[in-house]
Formats: structure tokens, C-alpha cells, sequence
């Protein structure tokens, strides 16, 4: 009976370990999100700004449209790239929280 308990003892302590590792890896890479978020949202506000002020030179409305066009290109192309890149982000978080349980689905498989 002490065998098992030990055992048990054992591998939850392993369990702690990993769970700890992992919330320690995942906060990690959630400060890493929270940050890229950050930035996105500073060189947004800083094109934001750049084409109000370049609109408000623009002495033609053909002019205004072109640059209206170009800068909703820009902001689509960035938007796009930003979430592919927080989605990547998100996907290693995912992977760092399951890691405990991937570990204890091996253990207990293996001693079965």
C-alpha cells in the first residue's frame, strides 16, 4: 500500500511541476500578446494620425479619395497581418497550457 501512495505522491508532485512550468511559460507569452497588442495599437494611432494630416493638405478631391483608398489598403494589409500574428501567438499559448495534461495522459498510459 506504501508503494502506491508513494507513487501517487510521486506523480502528483510531478503534475505540480508541470503545471507550474506551463502557467509560468504561458504568462510569458500572454505579456508577449499584451505587448504586440501595444505596438499594434500605437502605429495604428500613428498612420491614423499621419493620413488626417495628409488629408487635410489635399487640395483636390481626386486626391482625397486616392489617399482615403491607399491608407484603407494599408490599414487592411496591417490588420490582416497583425491578427495571422496574434493568432500564431495564441496557438503557442494553447500548446504551453496543454502540456500538463499532455505529460499525465503519457503517464498514465505508460503505467497501464
Amino acid at each position: 500500500m506504501a508503494i502506491n501512495f508513494d507513487q501517487y505522491q510521486t506523480f502528483g508532485k510531478d503534475q505540480f511541476e508541470a503545471i507550474q512550468a506551463a502557467a509560468t511559460e504561458v504568462s510569458k507569452q500572454l505579456q508577449a500578446i499584451a505587448a504586440e497588442t501595444t505596438d499594434y495599437s500605437k502605429r495604428s494611432l500613428e498612420s491614423g494620425s499621419a493620413f488626417v494630416e495628409k488629408l487635410l493638405g489635399v487640395t483636390k478631391f481626386d486626391q482625397a479619395i486616392a489617399l482615403q483608398q491607399e491608407f484603407a489598403k494599408a490599414s487592411y494589409e496591417g490588420f490582416v497581418a497583425e491578427v495571422s500574428k496574434l493568432g500564431e501567438l495564441y496557438v503557442g499559448v494553447a500548446k504551453e497550457a496543454f502540456k500538463p495534461v499532455e505529460g499525465a495522459i503519457a503517464k498514465v498510459k505508460s503505467a497501464a
